[in-house]
């Protein structure tokens, strides 16, 4: 599923996201953690950036009805967001040879009993994974890769 969208161009989180993709995540969710720590352990050539539904970056470039509903993690990529399954695609797609082919096998899975799949572990995540207090924070070496 995607959607265009026109970047806030005025924005200071847009200027330092360049022209990466930007992974849109819940900050406070334990498995959302664990997935930008497995994305940023994977890409190698720093792709990606980093940033909470919760903040500034998220707010400025996604819909109200994505900052507001915290189930589904985003993708942005050339002016187009990527949600839910669809996210975790593309961001398999930019990780390297051997996730890029896992992102395809997962690609092959018919969208909507992809997006099913990914909506049942959604509602189970804070039970099975936790949920943290505040977003998580970034090491110094890390924090280029994060947006606010």
């Amino acid at each position: 599923m995607s959607t265009t969208i026109e970047p806030n161009t005025d924005s200071q989180p847009q200027s330092k996201a360049g022209d990466h993709p930007i992974v849109f995540f819940d900050g406070v969710c334990g498995l959302c953690s664990h997935a930008v720590d497995f994305a940023m352990a994977r890409d190698a050539n720093a792709t990606f950036r980093f940033a909470p539904l919760q903040g500034e970056t998220a707010h400025a470039m996604l819909p109200e009805a994505d900052t507001a509903n915290l189930n589904s993690m985003a993708v942005a990529i050339d002016g187009k967001i990527y949600r839910r399954s669809s996210a975790v695609v593309r961001m398999l797609w930019g990780l390297g040879p051997f996730w890029r082919l896992c992102g395809w096998l997962l690609w092959l899975i018919p969208l909507p009993l992809r997006d099913l799949g990914y909506k049942v572990v959604a509602k189970w995540r804070y039970r099975l994974f936790g949920k943290h207090e505040s977003c998580r924070l970034p090491t110094p070496e890390e924090r280029e890769r994060f947006l606010p």
